[in-house]
This record gives structure tokens, sequence and C-alpha cells, in this order.
């Protein structure tokens, strides 16, 4: 059975096309919108594993601010489902290899998904975001984005004037404590597993400026009534009374299948990030990342620049091609 849509001349199986776009948050979906309006075959594959679903609104977001990250997704699926060559499927892609790359054929890409689909198509859009490791202290886990927050542009307007506690995961915690101050001035940092002599000299003068206190001794647990937080309970059996925990998570961005394509990585202070130029191409040719997948900072604004900017780069590197080909040009330049 063949697919009979000619937008660009072009028959294709079913199971063949144009773009794969692996992931369906904000990257994925924006990459889906501009290559659809594209009229480009396209594939989405969503895991259905956004990284702010437990997040009750999403901040920032010009337009959209203080909308529930899951209507953002449930209106960017209908959007690109608008445009007819947009394809959007719940699954995971557990392979990914390369085809063409000894240059024998056409620089294409083949796809296994879990579900036992194959698929084929001539660039990829990678935008499989990241998973955040939370701190093994009780409490944490349950009220994380909730009342335990990390990122002060995301929540800090809502949490404004209460009082504070930055659980310490690193010595980059200082920083955290320091900038989450500016939303608070009852702010106290918690160094858990950091030594207190890990703490420089100027960075001792900098927490007293900003009027952060500072508790030493390992975090026992969060201390919770009535569904809300209502201190912080150190090993030591003392309890300090806080309503907001900072904590800053470790981000492990989803590499794993650029790293089996052979992607070229980059050590960030957060984890390794696939090397991309401007428009989010990686080193692999024809394989583009988009969004948290490539750096973990972002927020889903950003993330969703990216898969535009990364859609429309494919998009014209497939206009190109196939005008080449029309003319006999190789792509190297040579006839």
């Amino acid at each position: 059975m063949t697919d009979t849509h000619t937008d660009n001349h072009i028959d294709r199986p079913t199971d063949s096309y144009e773009v794969l776009v692996v992931g369906g948050g904000a990257a994925g979906l924006s990459a889906g919108l501009v290559l659809g309006r594209a009229r480009r075959r396209t594939l989405v594959v969503d895991a259905g594993e956004p990284r702010n679903a437990p997040a009750a609104h999403m901040q920032g977001y010009l337009s959209r601010d203080g909308m529930p990250p899951a209507e953002l997704l449930a209106v960017g699926r209908e959007e690109i489902a608008r445009y007819g060559t947009v394809e959007l499927v719940q699954d995971r892609v557990v392979d990914l290899t390369r085809d063409g790359a000894d240059g024998t054929s056409p620089l294409g890409f083949t796809a296994a998904l879990a579900g036992g689909r194959t698929v084929r198509a001539r660039r990829v859009v990678v935008a499989t975001g990241l998973k955040d490791e939370l701190p093994s202290v009780p409490g944490v886990a349950e009220r994380w984005a909730r009342d335990v927050i990390h990122c002060p542009y995301c929540h800090g307007w809502e949490v404004r004037d209460e009082a504070f506690g930055v659980l310490a995961t690193s010595p980059m915690s200082v920083h955290q404590a320091l900038l989450v101050s500016h939303w608070s001035k009852d702010t106290t940092l918690f160094l858990n597993a950091v030594a207190e002599e890990d703490l420089s000299d100027d960075e001792l003068r900098r927490l007293a400026a900003a009027g952060v206190d500072v508790v030493p001794g390992e975090v026992a647990e969060l201390v919770v009534e009535e569904d809300r937080i209502t201190g912080v309970r150190l090993a030591d059996g003392s309890v300090h009374a806080r309503s907001v925990v900072f904590v800053a998570p470790r981000m492990v961005p989803r590499t794993g299948l650029l790293e089996k394509l052979g992607a070229e990585l980059r050590e960030t202070p957060m984890g390794s990030c696939p090397v991309v130029d401007e428009t989010g191409r990686t080193t692999v040719p024809g394989v583009w990342a988009a969004g948290n997948a490539t750096l973990v900072a972002q927020q889903v604004i950003n993330a969703a620049s990216t898969g535009y900017t990364a859609a429309a780069a494919v998009n014209g590197e497939l206009v190109f091609e196939d005008i080449d080909a029309r003319v006999g040009v190789a792509r190297d330049g040579a006839a």
C-alpha cells in the first residue's frame, strides 16, 4: 500500500516520511507545525513523558502565561493536525540508524518504534528533552513542582515573599540561593551534603549581603502537614519552618539516540549535550536537535523556538536537495 499524497511530486510508502521528529513536547510540536506548513510529510513520535507534566502551570510564555502545560500540548497537537501532512503517534523510538552512511545509498534514517512499527525518513529532529533526577530526601519527589521547585522564573512570582528554603545539592546551590533571594528576603540555604568549609569567603560574604541564612547539617526530610510543606527537618531532629523549598535537580538530557548515531557531545556544568550549530544541526549529517536535549536551561518558550528554527533549516535543506537532484547537481557541487 502506498500513500498517494504528492505535495512534493513524489509518491512514498506509508512507512516513509520526509522528516521524523522524535519527541512531542514544545520543541517537537513546534517543529511539526513548521514542517506541516512547509508541506512536509512528517511523523512526530511522542512518548508522552513531558518534563513539566507535574507542574500546574507554566510561566513566561508570551500570550500563554499561566497556561497548564498539558493544555499547551493539546492545543499544539490540534494545530499540527490542521495541515494534513503531519502524523502524531504516541510511541517511543527505541532504535535509530543512519542509512547511506557509506555513500552507497541516499542519506536517510530508519527508526524502530516500541510498538513494533518501522519507519524511514530523510531527516530527523531529536527533541527528546531531559529527565530531572531529584535528591533522595523524603518529601522532595512527592512535592516536586508543587512547593518543591527549582526555577524562580517559572514559579518565583507565585511564591514571592514566602519562607524559602534552598536544599543544597552541590556548591552551585549557593548561586541558586542568591538568585531566589530576590523573590523573598526570608531565604535559608540548607547545606545538606555540602560542607560549610567548601564555601569560599566570597560566597559567604555574598550570602550575608543578600540576607540568606546558612544552616549546616544533613537534611532528613521535608515536613508536610495538610498537603503543604511546613518545614525542613535536619538529621539532628531540629525543624526550620519553611513553606517553599528550591532544589536543583540533576538534569540528564535524553541523548541516547544521538549518541547511537555518533553525534558529538559537549560537557556542560549540567551534563552532556550535543554539539549543534545555530539551527540545531548536530555533527551527524541529516540530524538536528531541539529543546532541552540541546541546552538544559531552556524554558518552554525557548524550546519551542529551537524547534521552529530546526524545522526551517531541515525544510530548506530538503528544498535545495530536491532541486539539485532534478538538475543533476551533487550535494558537494559536482555535476
